[in-house]
């Protein structure tokens, strides 16, 4: 049961959240509505020192103690903003909405996983946090600041994304992202058709661009790269040579050492325009590659709480609030709460059926997290 009201169980009250949160739109930058609710939710609850950060994160203490503690964060932002339907369907055991599982079921669940965790025995301090700024261009402002601040010092943070039931997100994903500009002299498309297109320029840098991705699996060795052009416009008619064109590119990679290599070779294409033409690269985005052994017993921990729960563990790569505790060298991995899909779009969904089990998994992989670490050597 949750402090709220010992009438509903605990998945009940955080299906009920989940509805109220994913309703309210909340695009990176524009969390404050839903940093308000979630906050109002942890006063009622009960929590101690429930406060807002200086770039926009909740904070509530949840279990007191002296020694550097552990995070439970999970994000408030979005991809959609308001233009988006955000009513929240019921279908069956499935909730149908836009952000229901990314992440509107992880930040609900919080509350409830601190509660089991304050029924359980445990030496480190909990706290958890909604934290801003994590899709998009949001940079991971709202999980930078957990890491870097230094009032709650940190033995580990665990990143809830809603639907990563079965997956341990171990590897996190790095990427930079870009604004390119490409300008050339222009021209009338007949008389001057041997003019430089700016259109033609970026288009042929986006092919080769496209050929830099690397398959593999995403972790271990060998690693996983992939460029994304999301974004392309430019020219200014159809019979004229184009004087600007403009697209925003992606670059990931699963480890470290292969972002930077795919960056240096994707600048190595966008400096070598044709004649006539220039290219200006603006950074937009940045965000760290970094990884926690299997072995680690965090990942160890929830991979044991999973199958204690008779579900299977697949430690996966993801872009999570864990890739800034990488990056900050403190221990994290990314779990979830239930099942689902459709991230990102308006068909987005989550299964409520396995709700109570991933609620159990996320606390008990903190427990567990506790026994290991506190083992003798």
């Amino acid at each position: 049961m949750t402090k709220e009201g010992s009438a509903i169980s605990a998945e009940q009250q955080v299906l009920r959240r989940t509805v109220e949160l994913a309703e309210i739109p909340a695009p990176t930058g524009q969390e404050d509505a839903r940093r308000d609710l979630v906050r109002s939710w942890w006063q009622r609850d009960g929590w101690a020192d429930v406060r807002a950060d200086p770039v926009g994160n909740v904070w509530a203490r949840v279990r007191p103690g002296g020694e550097p503690a552990v995070v439970l964060a999970a994000h408030l932002d979005t991809v959609f903003d308001a233009e988006v339907d955000h009513r929240v369907r019921r279908d069956g055991t499935l909730l149908r909405g836009v952000g229901v599982g990314d992440n509107s079921v992880g930040v609900a669940a919080l509350s409830a996983v601190g509660t089991m965790l304050t029924a359980a025995e445990g030496r480190a301090p909990v706290w958890l946090v909604a934290t801003v700024g994590e899709e998009g261009l949001g940079n991971l402002r709202g999980v930078t600041e957990v890491v870097r601040q230094t009032r709650v010092p940190l033995a580990a943070l665990v990143a809830v994304e809603g639907n990563y039931l079965g997956r341990i997100a171990t590897v996190g994903v790095g990427s930079v992202r870009w604004r390119v500009t490409v300008s050339g002299p222009g021209g009338h498309a007949w008389e001057q058709s041997s003019a430089p297109s700016s259109v033609h320029a970026a288009a042929r840098m986006v092919a080769s661009l496209a050929a830099l991705s690397r398959r593999g699996t995403g972790s271990g060795r060998g690693g996983r790269a992939a460029v994304n052009v999301g974004l392309f416009s430019g020219g200014e008619a159809v019979n004229a040579r184009a004087r600007q064109a403009e697209f925003l590119v992606d670059l990931r990679a699963s480890q470290a050492r292969m972002l930077t290599e795919l960056e240096t070779r994707a600048r190595r294409i966008l400096a070598a325009p044709p004649a006539g033409v220039t290219v200006e690269v603006e950074e937009l985005g940045l965000r760290p590659a970094g990884e926690l052994p299997a072995s680690h017993p965090l990942a160890a921990a929830a991979a044991a709480a999973l199958r204690g729960s008779g579900l299977p563990a697949t430690f996966t790569a993801a872009s999570t609030d864990a890739n800034a505790a990488h990056a900050a060298g403190v221990p994290a991995i990314a779990i979830g709460v239930t099942t689902g899909g459709g991230e990102h779009t308006p068909e987005e969904w989550i299964d409520t059926a396995p709700l109570a089990t991933g609620l159990r998994c996320a606390a008990d992989t903190i427990a567990r997290w506790e026994g290991m670490a506190h083992e003798p050597a």
